[in-house]
This record gives structure tokens, C-alpha cells and sequence, in this order.
């Protein structure tokens, strides 16, 4: 949906002592946070195999072993979520935190308050967290101009340093994000990046994403914007690599994600004796079901 390469440069300068945590368009960066392919289908189809066991669908993909954590279906929450994780990696070292937490959250999400309330508290306490905003011009089927005072969204916060980032470039994101780690690691305080991009696709599969906007808008972007073409562009034009490596690398990269499609899709359903674990941490007590007795 033309939103996955963001993450690609800006996990190029994290790492997995480092924390991410997004919103419900969390499939890329699991697999970037060294989720599978196969998890991340499986999940979807509800399959034992999926990052949550086949529980938690789309919005729930997860990889706490590298510090990945989801994957929200609230929308803003996984701001006041990501600002509690800087917390965590701040608290024994203020000074020299043990990590940064990026906390990302669309255009829609920008007005919810309690993003707002996590900023504050992040920047009272100094907090090594990255607020990132994938601004892609739509908040579902919204332009962002039609719900937004002000869609400077890098510069909301007045407390809060924050830099425009072009996110359809991921060299851009590359070095934005490299300042910011470093901001956050000096015990500076939070920072914000607004990563500007554009949705190509619907908010949805029951969005087309053509009723508020042309299919010559969005084509335009295309051809002038697109990030994948301008990066194979580069690559060729500095020569570093020719345009038949970087078409053979797409042919063989798509065959790898259809065999990780079908492998997922043999695996075995998620048994109903999972329907009633993972709920209660610590005790255990017994559930009483609809017919009286308890398991």
C-alpha cells in the first residue's frame, strides 16, 4: 500500500535492542523485527503458526524476543504504550538509556489526546523515545487538511523537536532516523519525525480509495514519487547495481514470498484448546462455560 519501505530505512539504523511499536498496518515491520513471512500469513488466516498464535489477525503481529510490540487496534494507543517502553529502557540510565522506542502512528491518530498526554510526559522526563508519524495524506477516507488545524504534524509538539522527513525516500529515512537515535541517546529527550508519504491503496478492502480522490492523482504520485523506482533508479545511476541484478533480485524475492504463502497456507488451524489460554497471567482459575461445567 505503498507504506512498508519507511521502515526499511529506518530499521536499517536500528537494532533489535532497540523497541518498535506501530498501529494496526504492522506487517512489514514484523517481518523486519525478524518475524516470517509464514507467521505473518499465518496469523492472518488464523493458523497455529502465526505470530500469535492465529488469535490476533492483522492487527496483532508480535516479536517481544526483539523487542517488537505489535501491532495495536486502538487507534493512538500505541503511543502512551511506546513512550512506557522508553520508559523502561531509560530508567536504570538516564543519561545513557539502554535503547530507543519508535512509537509510530498515522495522520488520523495525530488528534487523539492521549498522544498528546505522551508527549508531555515523555518530554517532562526525557524520555528516549521517537514519535513517528506516517502522514500518507489520508485518514482513511479523509485528506488530512479536512480533519487537521495543523498538518505540520513534525512541529505539533513546541516542546518537542521534531523533523519533516520524506518518506518515500529511504535513504531520507535512513538519516533522519540516525539523528534522532542519536537525540535520544545523549538523554535529550524525545523527537518527532513526520514521515511524508501517500497511500496508493483504500483504507480497506471495503475502500477502493477512489471517492475522495482520482485515479490520475494517485498515478501522478506514482511516476513522480514512487520510492521503489526511485531507489532502483539510483542504484543504477551510481552503479551500484545493474538494472538485470535488481529485476532478477525482485523475480526471485517474489517467488520466495509465494513459497512462504503456500507453506502457511498447508499449516494446521489453531486448535480450539488455545480458544482460553493466553488470557490470565500468574493463577489460574477455573472457567465456567455456558452448559455449567469448567475447564
Amino acid at each position: 500500500i505503498n507504506a512498508e519501505y519507511m521502515g526499511v530505512g529506518v530499521e536499517s539504523i536500528l537494532r533489535y535492542t532497540d523497541a518498535v511499536i506501530t498501529g494496526y498496518r504492522d506487517h512489514a515491520w514484523h517481518l523486519m523485527r525478524g518475524g516470517s513471512i509464514q507467521e505473518i500469513v499465518g496469523e492472518m488466516m488464523g493458523k497455529g503458526i502465526g505470530a500469535s498464535k492465529g488469535k490476533g489477525g492483522s492487527m496483532h503481529l508480535y516479536k517481544p524476543s526483539n523487542n517488537f510490540y505489535g501491532g495495536n487496534g486502538i487507534v493512538g494507543a500505541q503511543a502512551p504504550l511506546g513512550t512506557g517502553v522508553a520508559f523502561k529502557m531509560q530508567y536504570t540510565n538516564p543519561q545513557a538509556p539502554e535503547g530507543v522506542c519508535l512509537a509510530l502512528y498515522g495522520d488520523g491518530a495525530a488528534n487523539q489526546g492521549q498522544l498528546n498526554e505522551a508527549q508531555n510526559i515523555a518530554s517532562l522526563w526525557k524520555l528516549p523515545v521517537i514519535y513517528g508519524c506516517e502522514n500518507n495524506v489520508f485518514g482513511m477516507g479523509t485528506k488530512v487538511a479536512n480533519a487537521s488545524a495543523n498538518v505540520d504534524f513534525y512541529n505539533r509538539a513546541e516542546y518537542i523537536p521534531g523533523i519533516w522527513v520524506d518518506g518515500m525516500d529511504v535513504l531520507a529515512c535512513r538519516e533522519a532516523t540516525r539523528y534522532a537515535k542519536q537525540w535520544c541517546m545523549e538523554g535529550r529527550g524525545p523527537v518527532c519525525l513526520e514521515l511524508f508519504s501517500y497511500r496508493y491503496m483504500g483504507h480497506s478492502m471495503s475502500d477502493p480509495g477512489t471517492s475522495y480522490r482520482t485515479r490520475d492523482e494517485v498515478q501522478k504520485v506514482k511516476q513522480e514519487r514512487d520510492p521503489i523506482s526511485k531507489l532502483f533508479a539510483r542504484l543504477v545511476e551510481e552503479n551500484v547495481a545493474t538494472a538485470e541484478q535488481l529485476t532478477a533480485l525482485e523475480k526471485e524475492s517474489n517467488k520466495k514470498v509465494d513459497a512462504c504463502v503456500a507453506e502457511a497456507e498447508q499449516a494446521a488451524d489453531t486448535p480450539l484448546s488455545e480458544a482460553l489460554t493466553d488470557i490470565f497471567d500468574g493463577e489460574q482459575y477455573p472457567i465456567r462455560l455456558v452448559d455449567g461445567s469448567y475447564v
